[in-house]
């Protein structure tokens, strides 16, 4: 898959994410396990979404980037983030604050890690 393939999918994919925490996050939630129960939860939620938004907004941006330094440091701190949502969602099923839908939080993470890593080999 091209960078700009992969970086428009993975960009879009975290936007979705960003503005269903943002907008609906007493929807998104329950459906992990988690319960949204106050305005203190709520407001985290939407914080949540400034993270998943601006590596949003990193990837689409960064689309057009063509193979070479610049580009396997982008997909490395991609793979990094990508990780790190990998050990803190299987944390977060492992102890049971995730459950219902929350297995397919590592399962996405996973996924992403995968293509992440797939498309900085190809660097």
């Amino acid at each position: 898959m091209t960078n700009k393939t992969f970086l428009t999918l993975h960009g879009s994919i975290y936007f979705v994410f960003a503005l269903a925490l943002f907008f609906v996050p007493s929807i998104m939630w329950p459906m992990y396990g988690v319960e949204i129960n106050d305005q203190y939860a709520y407001f985290l939620s939407q914080h949540t979404s400034i993270f998943l938004g601006g590596i949003a907004a990193v990837s689409l941006m960064l689309k057009d980037i063509e193979a070479g330094i610049t580009a396997k440091k982008l997909l490395t701190a991609l793979l990094i983030s990508n990780m790190l949502g990998v050990i803190i969602t299987v944390y977060a099923g492992v102890t049971g604050i995730f459950v219902g839908f929350g297995w397919s939080d590592p399962a996405f993470f996973t996924f992403l890690s995968v293509l992440t890593y797939l498309q900085l080999k190809k660097q």
